[in-house]
């Protein structure tokens, strides 16, 4: 998108820290209980990694147990969030319900390409229909 300018997906996530963080929305990190390089169902890496795995969740409020996730990204990761990040969270007993934060069509095409958006994810999962292993979440999308 030469010569316009365009939101930054980046520093809109970084003023959501800024403007979270002081009151008490915090990172919230789990790590993996599997180590690279360990069989996993039969299936042994070809190279050992020391890298620690981990998930983690943009932003949680205890007591609350609420998950917010912001994305403005790729399709596939919003996807991700909701249908099974925020499930493995609930899971773990981090959270009970979810908050994914997304852009509306409008400002998605004020970004840079390839940033999904509220409309199309909203119809999707509503397609895909409700499945008994989903947690609660509020898909809210946002505009400039």
């Amino acid at each position: 998108m030469m010569g316009r300018m365009l939101f930054s997906p980046v520093d809109i996530n970084e003023e959501f820290k800024r403007q979270l963080h002081p009151h008490g929305w915090m990172n919230h990190k789990v790590n993996c209980d599997y180590v690279h390089g360990e069989i996993l169902d039969g299936y042994t890496p070809a190279k050992p990694s020391h890298v620690k795995p981990f998930r983690d969740m943009d932003f949680v409020k205890p007591p609350l147990k609420l998950g917010v996730e912001v994305q403005f990204g790729k399709y596939a990761f919003m996807v991700y969030n909701v249908c099974a990040k925020m499930t493995i969270f609930r899971n773990l007993g981090g959270i009970d319900t979810g908050v994914e934060i997304v852009p509306v069509k409008n400002f998605a095409d004020e970004m840079s390409t390839g940033v999904s958006y509220f409309e199309q994810f909203a119809w999707d999962l509503t397609q895909r229909g409700i499945s008994d292993i989903d947690t609660p979440v509020l898909i809210l999308g946002i505009d400039a």
